[in-house]
C-alpha cells in the first residue's frame, strides 16, 4: 500500500511524521478565507527537540508497508521487523515490511551519519533521527542505528497518543539528547525482580528513550545483629562448579536470563551495566568464603589485606563479564571502612583487571571519605558521584576523573517504603519543575551540558530487606517520576511548563510495547480522567464503517458504536497495561441494551463480572461503580438489546 499527498488549501502538503504504517485518506481542501493552522508540536515523552509544523492530519489504513533500503545493515532490517509488530501490538494494523529503495508514498527508515541533526552535539549524535517528508516519500533517519532506534520510539508514540490510533500531524521532527547516558540503576541484590519484570522495564525504558538500566547484582541487610543470619545476595548462577552455591536461593539470573535481558536491551537502544559490589556490601561474598572476609567473615566487608580477597573478586569478573555484552561493567567501591591503603590499592588493581577483560569501569564515589580525595587513585573510571560527601562531582572532576554521573542522593535516591531517602517516590513535579541531569545539591551543580558530566541516573535502593513489598510496589513508585526524569535527561524545559499538561501526555502515550506486566499505576488529578480515551477498542461486529467500536472511546460526542440487530454483542477496551478502574461510564444511543454485564480481564481471556445492569428502558446513561479492579480489558457485554435494532454507545468511559 502507498501513501499519498494530502492536499490542503488547494496545495499539496508533504507528510512527514508518518509511521511506517500510514495511508493517507482521499484529499481534503478548504477554502482561502478559512486557512488551517499550522501544527504544533506532538505530544511525546520525552518532548522534540526541533518541530517545523505543516497543516493537516494523515490518516492510517490497513496493510501498509514500510520499506528500508536494500543496502541497508541487517541490524536495520532487524529494527523494521520489530517496529512494524510493536506497531501492530499497539494498533491492531497489519503492516508489511519490505526491503527496497522505496518510491513515492512509502516510508523508508534508515541510516545517514550525513545528515542534518540540527543542534545535535558531536559527541551525542549517534542517537539523533529526524522525520522528513519529500516528494511523498516519508523517511525516518538515524543518524546511526541507534537514531533510528530513537525515532522509532517517537512514531510509536505519536499512534498511541492519537485518540483513534491512525492519525498523525502534519510536520517536521530534528531530535537528538542533551546527554549521553540517561538511567536507572535498580538495586536487585537486596531484592530479587523477576526476569519479567526486568524485560519489561528495559522496554519501558527504551520507549521513553531512556538508555542505560545498571543492575546492582548484589548487596545485603545494613547493620544486622547477627552477619550469620543477615540477608545477603549475588544473583547470577554459573554453572561452574567453583561457584556452586555463591547465587542467592531466594531468585537468581541463569546465563539464559542475561542473554534475554541483553536482547531486550539491544532491540530498544537500551545497555545494561552489571554492577559486582565490592569490597564494601560483600555479605554473599564474606559468606561463601569466609576466610577473604574482615573479621574472620563475620563482615560484608572484604579483608583487602588478604591477597585472596582481590583474587577472588578477579574470578568472579572473569567468570561473567563474558556474559555482558555493554561496554561498561561496574566494581561498586563504595562506603567501604577498612584501611584506606588497601581501599586504593583494591580499586587500582580491580580497575585494570576488568579493563583488561574488555570492558570500561565505573564505581561509586567514595574517595573523599575513605582517602580525603583522588590523589593516587586510578582515573581511567567513570565516577557515579551519589553523595557530595563521600565524593562529590566537582571534587571529583578538580581531581583529574574525566566522567561523572549525576545520581545525587538528595534528588535522585528512592528507599522504598523507607522514613528516608524518597520512601514514597521521587516528586515527579519537583523533577519536572526545578531538576536537570547537572543539577547537584548544596551547591555542588555544574554547568549544563558540562563535556565532563556524563548524564544522570536515579537509583533504587531495597534497604528494607524485612519489610513486605513486590516489584510492582515499586514500580508504582517509580512511575511517578521517571516519565519526568526521562524528560529532563533527554531535552531539558522542551515540554513546557505545565506538569499537567506533561501527565496527560504521559497517560495518552501509555508504557509502550512489551510493557503489559506493568500496571499503569499514574494517577490523575482529575477523577474524572477517562482511561478509555483512544484505546484500542474492538467489537463483535459493527454495522458498519461508519460505526465503528472505536467510536465510542475517542472522545467525541457525536460518534458512536452501533452493532449488527443480534443478541449478545460486546465491545472491548484495550488499556494498554494493568490499569485500577473502579466505574464505568455508559452513554447509550436509541438503540441501548436491556441487560448487559460489565466484565474485566488481565488477558483479554478469563473474564471477571464486576457489574451487572438489567431492565434498562430507554436511551441515556449508566454509571457503575465496582470494587476497585486491576485490569487491563474492560468489556460491556451485551446479554438482551431494548430494541430491534443492536447495541449502539456514543461513549463508553473507565474511571479509577
Amino acid at each position: 500500500m502507498r501513501l499519498k499527498a494530502l492536499l490542503l488549501a488547494g496545495r499539496p502538503v508533504c507528510l512527514p511524521l508518518v509511521s511506517a504504517l500510514a495511508l493517507l485518506l482521499p484529499t481534503v481542501s478548504t477554502a482561502a478565507a478559512d486557512p488551517v493552522p499550522v501544527n504544533t508540536a506532538p505530544a511525546v515523552v520525552p518532548a522534540v527537540q526541533q518541530w517545523t509544523g505543516g497543516k493537516g492530519r494523515v490518516v492510517l489504513a490497513d496493510h501498509p508497508r514500510v520499506a528500508t533500503p536494500v543496502d541497508s545493515s541487517p541490524e536495520l532490517r532487524h529494527l523494521v521487523g520489530q517496529f512494524t509488530g510493536e506497531a501492530a501490538e499497539m494498533t491492531n494494523h497489519q503492516i508489511d515490511p519490505v526491503v527496497d529503495a522505496g518510491g513515492d508514498g512509502d516510508i523508508v527508515i534508515q541510516v545517514d551519519p550525513d545528515a542534518d541533526f540540527g543542534a545535535a552535539l558531536p559527541r551525542l549524535r549517534a542517537e539523533a533521527y529526524r522525520i522528513d517528508t519529500d516528494r511523498g516519500l516519508v523517511t525516518v533517519t538515524g543518524a546511526a542505528q541507534q537514531g533510528a532506534v530513537e525515532g522509532t520510539r517517537t512514531l510509536l508514540q505519536l499512534l498511541a497518543g492519537s485518540a483513534d490510533h491512525r492519525s498523525l500531524p502534519v510536520g517536521s521532527v530534528v531530535d537528538y539528547p542533551n546527554y549521553a547516558l540517561r538511567g536507572l540503576m535498580l538495586d536487585v541484590g537486596r531484592r530479587y525482580f523477576t526476569p519479567e519484570f526486568i524485560r519489561s522495564y528495559i522496554q519501558w525504558m527504551g520507549y521513553q528513550k531512556l538508555n542505560t538500566l545498571q543492575l546492582h547484582l548484589n548487596d545485603n541487610e545494613i547493620s544486622p545483629a547477627n552477619w550469620s543470619t543477615a540477608q545477603a545476595a549475588f544473583r547470577l548462577r554459573s554453572d561452574n562448579p567453583a561457584f556452586a552455591g555463591l547465587a542467592a536461593a531466594d531468585g537468581s539470573y541463569t546465563k539464559a536470563d542475561w542473554d534475554s535481558f541483553e536482547d531486550t536491551a539491544a532491540a530498544v537502544g537500551v545497555t545494561i551495566i552489571p554492577e559486582i559490589d565490592a569490597p564494601a556490601h560483600a555479605r554473599a561474598f564474606t559468606r561463601f568464603k569466609p576466610g577473604i572476609g574482615l573479621n574472620k567473615g563475620d563482615s560484608d566487608e572484604l579483608d583487602l589485606s588478604k591477597p585472596a580477597a582481590t583474587d577472588f573478586m578477579k574470578s568472579v569478573y572473569a567468570e561473567f563479564t563474558p556474559w555482558f555484552r555493554g561496554p561498561t561493567v561496574g566494581i561498586g567501591a563504595d562506603e567501604y571502612k577498612g584501611p584506606a591503603a588497601d581501599f586504593k590499592g583494591y580499586v587500582n588493581t580491580i580497575a585494570p583487571y576488568v579493563r583488561s577483560l574488555g570492558k570500561q569501569v565505573t564505581m561509586w564515589g567514595s574517595q573523599k571519605r575513605v582517602s580525603g580525595g583522588g590523589a593516587g587513585y586510578d582515573k581511567d573510571i567513570t565516577v557515579d558521584s551519589w553523595s557530595n560527601g563521600w565524593y562529590g562531582p566537582q571534587q571529583a572532576i578538580a581531581d583529574g576523573y574525566p566522567k561523572v554521573i549525576n545520581s545525587n542522593d538528595n534528588w535522585l535516591y528512592v528507599v522504598p517504603f523507607a522514613n528516608y531517602y524518597h520512601g514514597q517516590g521521587l516528586d515527579g513535579k519537583a523533577i519536572f519543575d526545578s531538576w536537570q541531569p547537572n543539577v547537584f545539591s548544596d551547591g555542588q551543580s555544574l554547568a549544563e551540558q558540562d563535556p565532563h558530566l556524563l548524564g544522570a541516573m536515579p537509583a533504587v535502593w531495597n534497604d528494607l530487606v524485612h519489610e513486605d513489598y513486590t516489584e510492582l510496589q515499586v514500580h508504582g513508585l517509580i512511575e511517578k517520576s521517571l516519565p519526568a526524569l526521562a524528560q529532563k535527561m533527554w531535552s531539558g524545559t522542551r515540554a513546557g511548563t505545565d506538569y499537567q499538561a506533561f501527565l496527560d501526555t504521559v497517560r495518552a502515550v501509555g508504557q509502550g510495547p512489551g510493557t503489559g506486566y506493568l500496571p499503569d499505576t499514574l494517577g490523575s488529578d482529575d477523577v474524572t480522567a477517562d482511561l478509555a480515551l483512544g484505546r484500542t477498542t474492538t467489537a463483535s461486529s459493527s454495522e458498519g464503517p461508519k460505526w465503528q467500536a472505536s467510536n465510542a472511546t475517542d472522545g467525541l460526542a457525536d460518534t458512536r458504536w452501533s452493532s449488527k440487530r443480534t443478541d449478545g454483542e460486546w465491545l472491548q477496551v484495550d488499556l494498554g497495561s494493568v490499569r485500577r478502574v473502579s466505574s464505568a461510564t455508559l452513554t447509550w444511543e436509541s438503540a441501548y441494551a436491556r441487560d448487559y454485564d460489565l466484565q474485566v480481564s488481565t488477558d483479554g481471556t478469563t473474564w471477571t463480572t464486576v457489574s451487572q445492569q438489567r431492565g434498562r428502558t430507554t436511551a441515556g446513561t449508566d454509571t457503575l461503580t465496582f470494587t476497585p479492579t486491576d485490569t487491563r480489558y474492560v468489556r460491556m457485554q451485551g446479554i438482551h438489546r431494548g430494541t430491534a435494532y443492536g447495541y449502539s454507545l456514543y461513549s463508553l468511559r473507565l474511571g479509577n
